[in-house]
């Protein structure tokens, strides 16, 4: 006689959960209040009371784990979920996460902690710090970079842009984030006549800088520009996740044919961070990104024109390297209003592990573009 079990609803799931951190401000009760609210909000959304005892209120909905001051202005609350719930996807993950709740003011996702079970979904970054290094074969210092612009000029002038950059010893020559598919530097003629002023300058210098297209674009058009660009020999891309999406990167970093180092902008993602809700710094622009399969994760550095505190870029770091299983640290690629007067203050606040992004400044080092990064690249060697 075969003995058939039943399968309960209870039996779904393996127990297994995820936590996020949640800032909260307010008043204690206020706090508390909003914790429950949470859990409910990003899971079942539902009133809990008509919820009856069993698999949903046992695992479904979300459970404070942890409710303890942060500060004197907010609360941290700890919220387990289970991993079934996020159903695998980095889309699904991302609205358990902070889905309705980012609706609401006054909430700050902290800090992301995933079980080993769960980051065995995703692959991450293809490269990572090491996988870029070697790439480039730069086993120690760190990365330059750079971009060619202003928006408007032709894709003659950005690809002799981009030689000088590459002959005066610039690791990484990127798109600016403007440029994509305009009337005065067309996508295809760009990325091509780019790719190939790096390769020449290479055959000169003898160096491995690649050329980093940006291929944000409508969904339909990201995957086509980021397969344009590998066959016109570009040596990396460059996504705004703010506007395509992080899923879309992520399959890009997935693509076995595309199979090139992914950049991650910060366009259209501020208001996740410069407010009293939103999320973390280094969840967004580390954990996040790295979910995300971003290899480098480029964000203004503090200082600059933008408003990020020197706090703030090191919770950025932070993310980039927090142990996440087998997914890949990544780059900071701090920019924005950098110079070369800076070069030893941002050493001692990254580390050599990053990417020094830098624009202007080349400019105003003096007249001769190439010379200038040549004391810009001379000056990292010295130092780091």
């Amino acid at each position: 006689m075969i003995i058939q079990k039943t399968c309960t609803p209870g039996m779904l799931f393996s127990g297994e959960r995820f936590s996020v951190t949640y800032r909260i401000f307010g008043s204690e009760s206020e706090a508390r209040t909003k914790a429950e609210e949470i859990c409910i909000e990003q899971t079942i959304e539902f009133p809990a009371d008509l919820v009856a005892e069993g698999a949903i209120r046992d695992h479904v909905l979300g459970r404070i784990e942890l409710f303890e001051r942060f500060d004197q202005k907010s609360l941290k609350a700890v919220i387990s979920y289970a991993v079934e719930i996020a159903a695998g996807e980095l889309t699904q993950f991302l609205n358990v996460v902070f889905g309705n709740t980012s609706i609401k003011p006054g909430i700050v996702v902290e800090h992301l902690d995933l079980p080993l079970s769960f980051l065995a979904r995703f692959r991450g970054p293809r490269y990572g710090r090491q996988g870029t290094r070697r790439l480039l074969d730069i086993p120690h210092r760190p990365l330059l970079s750079t971009a060619v612009k202003p928006l408007g000029l032709t894709c003659r002038e950005l690809a002799d842009l981009a030689y000088q950059f590459a002959l005066g010893g610039m690791d990484i020559i990127k798109d600016d984030h403007g440029l994509t598919d305009q009337c005065c530097s067309p996508f295809e003629e760009r990325v091509k006549r780019c790719s190939e002023a790096v390769a020449r300058a290479n055959r000169e210098t003898g160096n491995k800088s690649i050329y980093v297209a940006n291929i944000t674009a409508s969904s339909l058009e990201v995957k086509k520009r980021a397969r344009t660009a590998k066959a016109a020999g570009a040596g990396g891309l460059m996504v705004a996740p703010g506007l395509v999406g992080f899923d879309l990167m992520r399959e890009l970093a997935d693509d076995e044919e595309i199979d090139l180092p992914i950049m991650t902008h910060p366009s259209f993602q501020g208001s996740f961070v410069t407010g009293r809700g939103g999320m973390s710094h280094g969840v967004l622009f580390g954990q996040i990104a790295r979910l995300s399969g971003a290899d480098a994760t480029i964000f203004p550095n503090f200082g600059g024109r933008f408003s990020f505190s020197r706090e703030e870029c090191a919770d950025i770091v932070a993310g980039t390297e927090v142990p996440m299983g087998d997914i890949k640290t990544i780059f900071p690629a701090p920019g924005g209003g950098m110079n070369l007067d800076r070069v030893p203050e941002m050493l001692a606040t990254y580390g050599r592990d990053l990417i020094f992004l830098i624009g202007g400044g080349l400019f105003r080092h003096g007249q001769d573009l190439v010379e200038n990064c040549r004391s810009f690249r001379k000056m990292v060697e010295s130092i780091g």
